[in-house]
């Protein structure tokens, strides 16, 4: 399903994810074997992930040690600096403002105003998914907030057409983080990927080094579990 051209994606879609991991080698050995990913090498250093010939995400390497491993999402937008802008005044941050990645495109940095961290992306040769919404592939994201009136104002106002424009198909949800984790875990994005079953993928995982966060649990978008990989990113696997 070819899903790579910059109109697919209005501004506001999932477009894009990428792990930060201590160990590239061991993450591209993890991924390979769960989602059937190849790797190919690029400019900016990271490896962006294939599925049967199509980019799906990238992995790349921690440059330091204090950092989070963890997958961040990224949410297209046709303008960068002013999405920043944007946030800024409805109270979020902006972590690392608008820079290019050679000719692919602008990334940015950036938070919601409960520090949820998310990255945008304004395209410029890569404009995002090559598959998405099947097996091995982004299937959606959560984000698990405090206060979830709060968040939905705050996305709905950045995002509304992606979100609720007509024939809107967001990929992105919001609910408490008392849902599903412990009512301490900070407000975070969870990136979720497609699964045909879940109990054999689940198997998989703990076989190659990761475990299960959360067990398998009803959402309205499908049934997910939350994992780790081998390194200590969190990911959520969904069977719809």
């Amino acid at each position: 399903m070819a899903e790579n051209k910059a109109s697919e994606y209005t501004e506001g879609t999932p477009c894009w994810v990428d792990a930060q991991l201590p160990d590239l080698e061991a993450g591209k050995r993890f991924y390979g074997e769960l989602f059937g990913w190849t790797f190919e090498g690029r400019p900016t250093g990271a490896v962006r992930a294939l599925k049967d010939g199509d980019p799906v995400a990238s992995l790349a390497r921690k440059t330091d040690g204090r950092l989070p491993t963890v997958w961040t999402v990224s949410f297209s937008t046709p303008d960068a600096d002013g999405l920043c802008a944007r946030i800024r005044a409805a109270g979020g941050q902006v972590v690392a403002p608008p820079a290019p990645l050679g000719d692919l495109g602008r990334t940015a940095l950036v938070t919601d105003p409960e520090g949820a961290v998310f990255s945008l992306w304004q395209p410029g040769t890569a404009t995002g998914f090559g598959r998405r919404h099947e097996p091995g592939t982004f299937a959606w994201v959560q984000l698990y907030a405090r206060d979830t009136e709060a968040a939905n104002t705050f996305y709905g106002d950045l995002f509304h057409d992606a979100l609720f424009g007509e024939g809107a198909d967001p990929g992105f949800g919001r609910a408490p983080v008392s849902e599903v984790f412990a009512p301490e875990m900070p407000p975070h994005l969870l990136v979720h990927f497609a699964v045909t079953e879940l109990e054999p993928a689940l198997e998989q995982v703990a076989r190659l080094g990761g475990r299960t966060q959360v067990p398998p649990f009803e959402t309205s978008y499908g049934t997910a579990a939350v994992v780790t990989d081998n390194q200590g990113a969190s990911f959520a696997l969904l069977r719809r």
